[in-house]
C-alpha cells in the first residue's frame, strides 16, 4: 500500500535521466549564482542553484503528468504549459523581492533578472533541452561578467 501511495507507476523518464537533468540544472544555475555571489549580491550561489533545481523539478513533473495514464479518453489532460507559466510567475515573484527602490535609485534589478534566467535554465534542462540551457547560462555569465566593465566605463556603476 505504501508503494502505491508513493509510486505513480512506470515513469516516462527514467530515474537516471531525471537525476542527470536535476544535477545539470543545479550546476548551470550555480554558474550564474557564483557570479552574483562573487559580487556580494543578496541572491547568490545557493539561491540560483535552488531556483534552477526547483524549476527543473517542476518541468519534470509536468512531463510526467502528461504521460500519467487516466484510463479514460475524456478525462482531464494536463497542460505542461500551465505549470511552466506558474514557475515563471513564481520565480518572477522571488526576483521582484530582490529589487529595492529608494527615490531614483534602483538596486537588485540585474540580480532579479538573473534569478529569472536561472528559472528558465532549470525549465530548459527539465524538458530535455540541456544544450539550450547551457547556451543561456554561458550567455548570462558573459552578460554579467563582461558587460560590468563597460557599464563602469560609462559611469553607471
Amino acid at each position: 500500500m505504501l508503494r502505491e501511495a508513493l509510486y505513480a507507476g512506470e515513469p516516462a523518464i527514467g530515474l537516471d535521466v531525471t537525476a542527470i537533468r536535476l544535477v545539470t540544472a543545479m550546476l548551470l544555475g550555480s554558474f550564474i549564482g557564483f557570479e552574483r555571489e562573487s559580487h556580494d549580491r543578496p541572491a547568490g550561489l545557493r539561491t540560483h542553484m535552488m531556483i534552477s533545481l526547483a524549476s527543473c523539478l517542476f518541468a519534470l513533473v509536468a512531463l510526467l503528468l502528461v504521460d500519467l495514464p487516466t484510463g479514460d479518453e475524456t478525462a482531464l489532460r494536463y497542460d505542461p504549459l500551465r505549470l511552466i507559466e506558474a514557475v515563471t510567475a513564481g520565480v518572477a515573484f522571488l526576483a521582484a523581492g530582490s529589487i529595492l527602490t529608494k527615490g531614483d535609485t534602483i538596486k537588485g534589478l540585474t540580480t532579479g533578472a538573473s534569478m529569472w534566467l536561472a528559472g528558465a535554465i532549470g525549465l530548459a534542462v527539465g524538458t530535455g533541452n540541456a544544450t539550450l540551457a547551457l547556451m543561456a547560462a554561458v550567455l548570462g555569465v558573459v552578460i554579467l561578467r563582461l558587460l560590468r566593465p563597460l557599464k563602469k566605463g560609462i559611469g553607471e556603476e
